[in-house]
């Protein structure tokens, strides 16, 4: 395990899984056990598996000025969000740039929690609260396993009341086995899927009951990692792997437009006064990229940073592949020119293990397109 400052109650189980405890945001976070990662992409898109998400970083927001503060640092307008919902946002430098992006939870009308992962979330939240009536407080004691899949609500349900009519986003403040929690209907794997958010001295009996109870049901124990398998498909991205922080451009700095990310939908309409507006709306049409999807021939699958090209001309990159054992497409989140920002465009990813792979460009998401399984009601 690599030098960590913050600290999961569940390392022990994840030991006993097989992972090494690797480095993630501070915190020594399951990438990897000793079983097979396909099993677990499976049980996510057909059952259910349960994730140790805490590497994610919560801050409390409270206070008289706790909407403005988050209404300067995030591209959302808070007043459209209601007690008992939550969104999701961007936030910029600066420059229009993106630094992190965060799903903002509101319980009441001057309590907020804002859930970001590597970025600069907490710095953009404390610069803004300067001067202000409002206490930015960081939570490690809060813990969040991720329940994810079809038949995630099919074991809730058994156990906390309502649960099937929670709302996509929403936000419902409870109990399960006995305890305190908070149960949002959220999630990175594009399925319906749950977080719950317990203090720290419970997140082991819950971790425990949910896999010993879900067995029969097919759920399983899930590494971090097997969200990048299900976030391609979904076009979830994942800062810094999708970004210029992680492939340069030569002789600039890092930094991306929510345009080449393809974020812009996370600014509210006609919303100015956050961090990097006037840049943010100034930089439309002037994009470098666009993030943009691949559809691979075979079943190689390319490493990250493969290089893409076209006409013999390096053109682009790729910043996350997988193929699904499921959906059997062979398919990747890429760096691509603004020209082959379409459905059809023949390209080559040359890989360092694989070889030369034909791709295809392909609008994102390849799965679900429509985000029918995520928000299912009832």
């Amino acid at each position: 395990m690599t030098s960590s400052w913050r600290f999961s109650t569940l390392g022990d189980r994840h030991r006993a899984l097989g992972s090494q405890l690797e480095d993630w945001s501070g915190m020594g976070t399951a990438w990897s056990y000793d079983g097979d990662p396909d099993a677990e992409y499976m049980a996510i898109r057909t059952k259910a598996g349960l994730m140790d998400v805490s590497g994610l970083k919560k801050v409390h927001i409270t206070g008289a000025g706790a909407s403005h503060i988050l209404d300067r640092a995030t591209t959302r307008n808070i007043e459209k969000i209601m007690p008992g919902r939550s969104m999701y946002a961007c936030m910029l430098n600066d420059a229009g740039k993106f630094v992190d992006d965060c799903i903002i939870y509101r319980y009441s009308p001057n309590s907020f929690m804002l859930v970001h992962g590597s970025g600069q979330g907490f710095e953009q939240l404390t610069m803004a609260a300067n001067g202000r009536d409002v206490s930015v407080r960081f939570d490690d004691n809060m813990h969040d396993l991720s329940l994810q899949g079809p038949m995630a609500v099919d074991y809730l349900e058994k156990h906390v009341a309502g649960i099937r009519n929670l709302a996509y986003f929403g936000i419902m403040q409870t109990s399960l086995f006995g305890v305190p929690v908070t149960i949002t209907r959220t999630g990175y794997t594009g399925e319906r899927g749950y977080e719950i958010f317990c203090r720290g001295q419970d997140a082991g009996m819950i971790w425990d009951r949910i896999l010993d109870e879900g067995a029969s049901m097919g759920i399983i124990p899930c590494r971090f990692t097997t969200l990048d398998m299900l976030r391609v498909e979904s076009y979830l991205l994942f800062y810094p792997f999708d970004n210029s922080e992680m492939y340069p451009f030569e002789n600039e700095g890092p930094g991306d437009t929510l345009w080449e990310l393809g974020l812009d939908f996370t600014v509210s309409p006609g919303k100015t006064g956050f961090r990097g507006a006037e840049e943010h709306y100034r930089l439309k049409g002037r994009e470098r990229f666009k993030i943009w999807g691949l559809m691979l021939d075979g079943k190689n699958v390319p490493g990250n940073g493969a290089p893409v090209f076209r006409d013999g001309k390096k053109v682009g990159v790729v910043t996350q592949a997988m193929y699904s054992p499921l959906n059997k497409h062979n398919v990747a989140i890429a760096r691509l020119p603004v020209d082959c920002a379409n459905d059809g465009t023949k390209l080559e990813v040359r890989c360092g293990t694989h070889g030369p792979i034909a791709a295809t460009t392909h609008s994102l998401p390849f799965y679900d397109v429509n985000k029918e399984r995520r928000s299912a009601k009832g």
